[in-house]
């Protein structure tokens, strides 16, 4: 039985037969896709295989898990809208705004108004001409919840740059994050594949079957209850610090998903935030480093925080 998630536009279904190719199993299930749109989408990582992504000429054994995110249909291709954007650092090929908590980067499925993407094409309606409108130049992604740094590609030298440069793990990134109880050092590495939630398919996990993920922390501040912590990513698995912080006993305050039911500290949105990303110009190779500062609302918690 298939099934799909409107708001994510996730088709997901059990694979039955053992020794079929995954692009056959899928286009059985997903009509609509061709061969070849089916075998595009599993080389672009939009098709979990338990929480893995694999090649499409991946034999199933039968019993896996295979969660498939459709494209976008021609009239849900985004359009330009006059958001506001801040905009921190601009130049000729490159610009990295600051996203705030509560925007959406990418549209989805039943979602394709509002989005950072649509203030993109507003902005630099001339990315429109190299990349597709579901992605406007942007080539990483921060959950909705979660402000600071987003950069955007401005020209397809630019793009094809930074796709190399998240690729080879070439992109530093800092985040804030404000987690429950202190951690048992001051510094550490979190090494724990992640994937999909088997329980529940919307939730990522940390799982043996998931695929590497490892997030460095140091702790800045300590306060009675709380610890902040400065986080730094070297994958980039969907929620991984959400996953990672929570699987180490902290989560991040204010998490509704993988954080506490109960929360003494009341926010609209959980406290993690893009500091700053450092990254290689594309044109000359010297290193960018923008930082976005802490929102007025999450600073004004630390400052209300007993030590």
């Amino acid at each position: 039985m298939s099934q799909m998630a409107d708001e994510a536009r996730v088709i997901t279904f059990e694979a039955s037969d053992s020794g079929e190719r995954l692009d056959k199993a899928i286009a059985a299930h997903v009509e609509s896709l061709s061969r070849s749109q089916i075998q595009a989408l599993i080389r672009d990582g939009q098709v979990l295989v338990n929480g893995r992504v694999v090649k499409p000429s991946y034999r199933l054994e039968g019993g896996e898990a295979i969660a498939v995110t459709l494209p976008l249909e021609p009239d849900e291709i985004p359009a330009a809208e006059k958001i506001p954007l801040d905009v921190l650092y601009e130049d000729e090929q490159v610009a990295v705004v600051n996203k705030p908590a509560g925007m959406v980067v990418h549209p989805a499925f039943g979602h394709t108004s509002g989005t950072l993407v649509n203030a993109v094409l507003d902005r630099w309606p001339e990315i429109a001409q190299f990349s597709e409108p579901s992605r406007a130049g942007i080539v990483h992604r921060l959950d909705k919840d979660t402000s600071g740094v987003i950069v955007v590609a401005k020209t397809r030298e630019a793009l094809d740059s930074l796709r190399a440069q998240f690729k080879n793990r070439e992109v530093r990134k800092r985040y804030l994050a404000l987690v429950h109880g202190s951690p048992d050092t001051p510094e550490g590495v979190i090494d724990a594949p992640i994937g999909r939630d088997s329980a529940q398919r919307k939730r990522m996990a940390v799982t043996h079957e998931g695929r590497e993920a490892v997030t460095e922390f140091r702790v800045i501040e300590q306060y009675a209850d709380f610890s902040l912590l400065e986080v730094f990513p070297q994958t980039g698995r969907t929620h991984q610090i959400r996953v990672h912080l929570a699987f180490i006993g902290h989560p991040v305050v204010g998490d509704g998903v993988y954080g506490r039911r109960k929360e003494a500290i009341k926010l609209k949105r959980h406290f993690l935030h893009a500091a700053s990303i450092t990254f290689a110009r594309p044109d000359t190779g010297e290193p960018v480093t923008v930082e976005a500062p802490l929102p007025v609302g999450l600073a004004n918690t630390l400052e209300k925080l007993p030590r």
